[in-house]
Order: structure tokens, then C-alpha cells, then sequence
């Protein structure tokens, strides 16, 4: 009886560390200085690579296949008129086999462009625009030119510098990732000796959590005999193994208070229990992985009211070889991000008091690739040293942010990719310390000092 409940504890250890690799004790290094802007952050890596031309600049096809049609196809977030010809970015006319006939209803009356600050043109300034190195600027503020996939950031992220600074828990930070494959479990903290995995947040792979993977092993967190299961125990930790150690590292041991455990342990029962019931929080539509991705952010935000959530979207990344999916995915990205806003606001503790900040990783190129999808529209690599590549926007709403507030544009630039986690700092009052560590790039800077 003694093994199995020790099988049973291991189990659901294990089963933790799909969603939540880091529950850590909170650690106070130096007092909060100045007054906090907000007490909640959700910022969102709209990645994937997005082209300014499909998404601030509003082309649609006028910039990218030869075909006079421009309009705006993220209506939730900018200001701008939908287009009104060769329409193929909303849900499919299954009926009539016509392909994305049908634009996704908008969900906020207002765009979040006059709800807030747009910096329409910010730069992506150093290394090439892959996707490590993206969303690796994104949560700390430095660039990894040279640093390979599977590995930590080098220097300590927004996660790190808000535990040891601002004496966050654990479970007041979290990091939605849209899968576990490249370095997206590793990028809660980062290998830093004075910061690491001590002021690390928790990771979330909610699709693959709660899944099909999570529901095969862990939905009723079932009772391994070491005898009689052995081979599924083997799978178990086969399955943990090959998606969430870098080669010839171990899993580090879990850290967890007593009172985080439970409260996680009882957050898994919850999310299972609503899968069963197929009652999770989605968007209205919710036909890709970004979308679903979306819905268990709020369930995250309403379970836990973290301070800090980052949630990271990928689908747009198909404009490799599919230019009509990447216009589709890059319209259902607006959609979950009004979602996102509108659900924000139906939280309590979290309503008018949260800062919403939303950033692609990197761009992509100005020319196409060869490759052509099925209305013969040409695709877009993210490729390096190219100069459209380096193109992004940043946008944040919130207490404390001017609203209808333009800040740049194509012949201004204003804004580099490192500044999230300064403004994030900024905002929860700790930016003199974290800019004191002298861990950043040179060009992060807090949006609310450009402004």
C-alpha cells in the first residue's frame, strides 16, 4: 500500500511537471521603490513573425501578392476598415468550399489601439529573427544572436527580476506556452547564477497538459504499481524526458510550498474536470492552437490572478508555405487577443486594474519564397539580416496608459524589442533595480520613458 501511494504521489509530481516545472518559495531582494501602475500584467508574444504590411500598415494583399486589396483584418486591436474583396482570412464556407469566406465577428466595440498607446514601428535590433531569439528578448530584455535552441537565457527574465526585486511567489507568475517543443519550457527563468532557477515562474503547456498526452497519464491522476505499470511508468517519464531536458541534463528537483502545491494541485483537478465537462473558457471561435491556447490563459488568470502572465501564440508562423493560413491566423490572433481584453475585464480583482501588452516576436521578409498555397499567393521566410524582419509593433492598455496615443511610425522608429521587461518592471515599480543589474541590452528602455 506504501508504494502505491508513493507511485501515486510521484505521479501526480510528474504530472505537474508538464504544466508547472518551477513552484518556488517567494525571495525579497531589495524594496519596491516606487508605486506600482498596475497590480496585474498579461503580456502577449503575438509571434510567429508578423509582417507590418498585413498588420499595422494594413496591406492585406496590396503588399504582398500584386493585388490592389488593402484593410484591416485585426479589428480588435487597430483602427481601420475591413477589406472588401478576395476575402479569405475568415472561417471556411465549408458548404460552398470557399476558403476563409467568413470575417470572425469583432469582440470589442473598441479597438484596443484608441483604448490605449500604439507604437506602430519598433525595432528588432540585433541577431537574426528566429524564434529563440524572440521571444528570449521578450522576456528579458536581451538579445541571443549567437545562442542556440534548448537553452536558457543567459540573463535573468521578467519572471527572475520580478521574484527577487518585487518578492513575487511562484504562482504570481506564469508563462502559457502554445507547445514544449524548442526552448519554450525553458524560458521561465533563465541560468543566470545570481537570479535562476530560484526566481523562476511556472510553465504551462495547457494543450499538452491538458490534452490528449495529459488526459492519456494524468486526467483521473491514476495509481502506477511499479509491478504491474512499470512499462507505463517507463512512457511517463520517456514522454517528460524528450520534451523538457535539454541533452544530458536532468530535470531539476521541484520546489514547492505547501500551500502552492495544494492550491496547483487542485487547479489540475479543476482544469480536468472542466475538459471532461467541455466547459474551458474559449473564444467564440477557437478552431486553431493559438485560440485554445487563449482560453486556458483565462482559466489561469481567473484560477490564480497572477501578477504577471505571459501568454505565446505561434500559428501565425505558417507563412512559410501558406500565405491564405497565415492571414487567417494572423486575424484569429486579433480575435483571441479581444478575447483576452474582454475576459480581463469580467475578472474580479483583475478588471481596470491590469496592463495588457502585446508584441510580436520578430517580423518577416519584405520578398517572398518561392512556395505558393492554394489561391497561388506566395509565402514569407523570417530571414536574417533582412530589414523587414526587424519591423515590429508593441501596443499596451491599461490603468495609467493614454488612450488614442500614436507613438512613431515608418520614418520615426520609436521602440526596440528589449523594452517589455523594463515596462513591465516599470509598471510594477521595481525598473531602478532591474536596470541597476546592468543585465539587459543597452537599448531597453521602459515604453513609458519613450513616450
Amino acid at each position: 500500500m506504501e508504494r502505491r501511494k508513493f507511485i501515486k504521489r510521484a505521479a501526480l509530481a510528474t504530472g505537474g511537471l508538464i504544466s508547472m516545472p518551477y513552484i518556488l518559495p517567494s525571495g525579497l531582494l531589495h524594496a519596491q521603490t516606487t508605486p506600482q501602475l498596475a497590480e496585474h500584467v498579461v503580456f502577449v508574444l503575438f509571434a510567429g513573425g508578423v509582417r507590418q504590411q498585413e498588420a499595422v500598415l494594413q496591406q492585406y494583399l496590396a503588399g504582398s501578392q500584386n493585388e490592389n486589396i488593402e484593410g484591416n483584418i485585426m479589428y480588435n486591436m487597430l483602427v481601420g476598415e475591413a477589406p472588401e474583396d478576395k476575402i479569405a482570412y475568415g472561417r471556411d464556407d465549408v458548404q460552398n468550399n470557399i476558403i476563409g469566406a467568413h470575417p470572425i465577428d469583432r469582440i470589442l466595440e473598441t479597438p484596443l489601439e484608441l483604448q490605449g498607446t500604439l507604437f506602430p514601428e519598433v525595432r528588432f535590433a540585433r541577431g537574426g529573427a528566429g524564434h529563440f531569439n524572440g521571444l528570449c528578448t521578450g522576456v528579458s530584455g536581451n538579445y541571443y544572436p549567437t545562442q542556440g535552441l534548448r537553452n536558457r537565457p543567459s540573463a535573468p527574465t521578467i519572471f527572475e527580476y520580478l521574484r527577487r526585486h518585487a518578492g513575487f511567489k511562484a504562482t504570481d507568475c506564469w508563462f502559457v506556452g502554445h507547445g514544449i517543443g524548442g526552448s519554450r519550457p525553458l524560458l521561465n527563468h533563465s541560468d543566470h547564477p545570481d537570479y535562476g532557477r530560484r526566481y523562476g515562474g511556472n510553465f504551462l503547456a495547457p494543450l499538452v497538459t491538458f490534452g490528449a498526452p495529459g488526459q492519456k497519464h494524468f486526467m483521473d491522476f491514476k495509481n502506477y504499481h511499479p509491478e504491474t505499470d512499470w512499462e507505463i511508468i517507463r512512457e511517463i517519464r520517456n514522454f517528460l524526458n524528450n520534451n523538457f531536458v535539454a541533452e544530458g541534463l536532468e530535470i531539476p528537483h521541484l520546489y514547492n510550498t505547501p500551500e502552492e502545491e495544494n492550491q496547483i494541485r487542485e487547479f489540475v483537478r479543476h482544469m480536468f474536470e472542466k475538459v471532461k465537462s467541455n466547459s474551458v473558457i474559449l473564444p467564440p471561435v477557437n478552431d486553431n492552437r493559438d485560440l485554445k491556447t487563449i482560453g486556458y490563459a483565462v482559466e489561469v488568470l481567473r484560477y490564480f490572478k497572477p501578477k504577471l502572465l505571459v501568454v505565446d501564440l505561434s500559428d501565425i508562423d505558417v507563412c512559410h508555405s501558406d500565405f491564405t493560413a497565415y492571414l487567417k491566423n494572423l486575424h484569429r490572433g486579433d480575435h483571441g487577443v479581444g478575447f483576452l481584453w474582454r475576459e480581463i475585464q469580467r475578472i474580479p480583482g483583475m478588471q481596470d486594474n491590469t496592463t495588457m501588452i502585446v508584441m510580436p516576436e520578430h517580423g518577416r521578409d519584405m520578398d517572398p519564397n518561392p512556395i505558393q498555397d492554394l489561391n497561388d499567393w506566395y509565402a514569407y521566410d523570417h530571414s536574417a539580416g533582412n530589414e523587414n524582419t526587424r519591423r515590429i509593433f508593441t501596443m499596451m492598455a491599461g490603468p495609467g496608459i493614454d488612450a488614442n496615443l500614436k507613438i512613431g511610425g515608418p520614418d520615426n522608429p520609436i521602440g526596440d524589442a528589449s523594452d517589455i521587461t523594463p515596462t513591465i518592471a516599470d509598471i510594477f515599480g521595481i525598473k531602478h533595480q532591474v536596470e541597476a543589474a546592468g543585465l539587459m541590452d543597452v537599448n531597453a528602455r521602459s515604453l513609458f520613458d519613450r513616450m
